[in-house]
């Protein structure tokens, strides 16, 4: 017998646009949002069958899924193509991103569809477009950027930009209301922030403030506090959603009752969005619910571990947020599905239906790999992940 060794698609001489990503992108991270990816497709052919019962005016069983395959596809190309980008095209990205989403959620009060209370879809036909989903990665970008010319010290307001820029994203996410993703959004952009080098005493004045506009939000949404109430006296309220999720990943035991043979998923509302991990325990067991969770580990160890060595402290702190972004969304869902915490309407990224959301999340998957490929001068040699702290405050 003989044995094939594998070929490489490019030479490391090849000077083309493709050949230099090909050596240059982190290939793991790639293979790892790739797999992730196939899953949803493969877990929607699981969930669509039961998601349509929902819905009397769809006949074909696995209208999701086709659509699914749709979006993943869309996604992946989204994140290829944006993972060539440099840095400098990263920030442009960013911005304009930033800039159309801003435009996009300020007329949602006038334009936006009503789903649940909560006006933050636009409608284009065959689909629905949430700009939240896109506002995420690209705030944070900039936020960073922002964070990065502050430091240095050439007159640039950069704190106060970014600030100012999250303030008014946060007021168009209330508007809305959606309190799930204004959550997400804060938390990474203090990760951001902390990671700029700010001072401790700073963390500590803006965690206090962010404790009490969390205690602000309870009494000024009601749909929070039922949530709330829910999740703390689940013997007195309707928990009929976590329950039956709770019952399907019980059901799946260690390895599953097998494809196709979920029976506690048809009883799970919004079971191939927000509840898809459920639907992935009952089928396939906890064997495939601790792949998945150490897919996102992976991603964000590694992500973050490449992120620090970075030179740049724009591409450092940039990088680093967005691997932060994909990973507290992940944690969120597979909190709500395990009802760890009340229920947040996030969905779970690269897996969950849904095409704002596999959009976006390849768009965001796309700015990490565009911003930590190996470039001359991009990683000091022999770099470890100890360094110095900046200082962006006095």
């Amino acid at each position: 017998m003989t044995s094939t060794a594998y070929t490489p698609p490019f030479s490391r001489n090849d000077p083309s646009p493709l050949a230099q990503w090909f050596w240059t992108v982190d290939r793991a991270l790639l293979s790892a949002a790739l797999v992730l990816m196939s899953l949803g497709v493969a877990l929607s052919f699981a969930s669509s069958p039961a998601a349509i019962l929902a819905d009397e005016s769809i006949t074909d069983p696995f209208h999701y899924s086709w659509r699914m395959i749709v979006w993943a596809s869309a996604g992946g190309g989204i994140m290829l193509t944006v993972s060539l980008f440099s840095p400098r095209g990263v920030r442009r990205l960013a911005v304009l991103g930033l800039l159309g989403a801003i435009v996009v959620m300020a007329a949602l009060p006038f334009i936006g569809d009503e789903v649940k209370g909560a006006a933050r879809w636009v409608n284009l036909g065959p689909f629905s477009l949430q700009p939240s989903e896109f506002v995420k990665p690209c705030l944070i970008i900039f936020a960073a950027w922002m964070f990065a010319e502050g430091q240095k010290g050439q007159g640039v307001p950069g704190v106060s930009i970014a600030f100012g820029f999250w303030a008014l994203v946060v007021g168009l996410l209330l508007i809305q209301p959606d309190i799930g993703q204004t959550l997400l959004i804060t938390t990474t952009f203090m990760c951001v922030f902390f990671m700029a080098g700010v001072p401790l005493k700073w963390m500590a004045v803006l965690a206090a403030a962010a404790a009490g506009g969390v205690v602000s939000l309870y009494f000024m949404f009601g749909h929070m506090r039922d949530r709330l109430s829910r999740f703390t006296n689940p013997e007195t309220t309707d928990t009929h959603q976590i329950d039956r999720a709770s019952d399907a990943i019980r059901a799946g035991g260690l390895f599953g009752r097998g494809v196709g043979e979920g029976v506690m998923k048809r009883h799970v509302p919004d079971l191939h969005t927000d509840f898809i991990y459920s639907v992935a325990a009952e089928e396939f067991g906890l064997v495939l619910s601790l792949t998945i969770i150490s897919l996102y580990a992976f991603i964000v160890i590694r992500g973050m571990r490449r992120a620090m060595k970075l030179n740049d402290p724009f591409e450092q702190t940039a990088a680093a947020g967005l691997f932060i972004l994909i990973g507290l969304q992940a944690c969120i869902n597979c909190a709500v599905n395990l009802n760890l915490i009340p229920t947040k309407g996030m969905t779970l990224p690269f897996i969950s239906y849904g095409g704002s959301s596999m959009l976006a999340m390849g768009l965001t998957m796309g700015l990490a790999l565009a911003l930590t490929r190996r470039r001359p001068g991009a990683y000091e040699p022999g770099a470890s992940l100890s360094r110095p702290r900046r200082r962006i405050l006095p």
